[in-house]
């Protein structure tokens, strides 16, 4: 997608509620947070024709994006449902600028997001994770990841109390997000005293399940000028693959990241010094680590040491996941990444603003951290 830098932007942002057992479904939640988006960006419904999400868990349906068109009142030329996981959000707005670049539609909605206890869930599949994974303890994401981090600890000294630093520094910053799950601020000791989910991982190395969804509203930059709140530009996209389960990664300590954040600087015209925010995915604390270091923030084996004195909080070197991330603000599979991020950009965050912040890199991975896509948006086109 050559020559698309700057030519599409970001017009409409919406959370819905989040928090922990709010009693609602995914597809609620997904029309509160499209409702507000609309809401924000000063268009007429009817001006929608694009929808891209992700289908809801708790609210199984097939076609989902026709379902949820259909619920929310519209009639898209183009729509589609996305499943890379928690890549899945990121990845939307790369298709959604696709779409429009090919002509297919002049707006479109972006939204992604659960509930996590209000209903049934599709049964798994037989496939190699049940028959050769499961069976010998890799049964959800804590083990597959811990399994890397472990990588990383051995190979490069990275410590405990370093994944520590960035869950205190996310909660330090969810206190200033008035829509945050998790406010009441963590320290060091609090991290080491929390129990093993799975060594190296403690609780407050996890993210949380929470209910929550986040929606963004996408069309021409030239249209955005004219609309009701400043345009967030999109200025990079780049998406990497360097495996689809861990037992086949070429390497536990260089991931898909590298190769994403590489094409989006490339296609920004942009390096990592010229970033002012950045918005990554944290499943887990250690992943905040792995991207620091393949988004070239630090070398590879120095993000343990980047993350200690504050370097990642507001006021520091580079503030990360401003909003409290998935670890504090929502899960929501990352899409609060992104509305958080276009807030940042139009110097709408409160007491959390990051001051003079122009540019701003969001990451959204899966695979335990064998896909990754990255997006960059800025408050002027390049």
């Amino acid at each position: 997608m050559n020559g698309v830098s700057g030519k599409y932007a970001i017009v409409g942002v919406g959370e819905s509620d989040v928090g922990r057992h709010l009693g609602r479904s995914g597809l609620a939640l997904h029309l509160q947070a499209m409702t507000r988006a609309l809401v924000d960006s000063g268009l007429e419904k009817s001006a929608i024709d694009g929808l891209i999400t992700r289908p809801s868990h708790s609210s199984p349906q097939f076609n989902y994006s026709g379902v949820l068109a259909g619920r929310f009142g519209i009639s898209p030329s183009y729509l589609n449902d996305t499943a890379l996981s928690g890549a899945s959000s990121a990845f939307m707005v790369m298709e959604a600028v696709a779409a429009l670049e090919a002509g297919l539609c002049t707006a479109v909605i972006c939204v992604n997001g659960d509930a996590h206890d209000a209903g049934p869930r599709r049964g798994g599949i037989t496939n190699w994770i049940e028959d050769f994974e499961k069976p010998y303890g890799l049964i959800g994401a804590p083990e597959s990841y811990a399994l890397a981090a472990r990588r990383h600890m051995h190979e490069f000294g990275t410590t405990s109390e370093q994944f520590g630093a960035v869950a205190v520094a996310f909660r330090k910053h969810a206190a200033l997000n008035p829509n945050a799950t998790f406010r009441t601020p963590i320290t060091l000791a609090d991290h080491q005293a929390s129990r093993f989910i799975a060594e190296p991982f403690r609780q407050l190395d996890c993210c949380p399940i929470t209910d929550g969804a986040g929606a963004v509203i996408i069309t021409s930059a030239e249209r955005a000028r004219d609309l009701a709140k400043p345009p967030v530009y999109i200025l990079g996209l780049g998406q990497g693959f360097t495996h689809s389960d861990l037992a086949y990664t070429p390497t536990m300590t260089t991931a898909a990241m590298r190769t994403s954040s590489q094409r989006a600087y490339a296609m920004a015209k942009l390096g990592p010094k010229d970033i002012d925010v950045a918005e990554l995915y944290d499943c887990f604390t250690y992943v905040v680590i792995l991207t620091l270091e393949d988004y070239g923030f630090c070398k590879k084996g120095e993000g343990g040491a980047f993350v200690e004195n504050g370097r990642i909080e507001l006021g520091g070197e580079i503030p990360v996941n401003t909003g409290g991330g998935l670890l504090s603000h929502g899960h929501a599979s990352g899409t609060l990444l992104i509305t958080e991020a276009a807030i940042q950009m139009r110097g709408a965050a409160g007491a959390r603003q990051v001051a003079d912040a122009e540019t701003v890199i969001v990451s959204g991975q899966c695979a335990v951290n064998g896909i990754n896509v990255s997006l960059i948006f800025g408050k002027h086109p390049n």
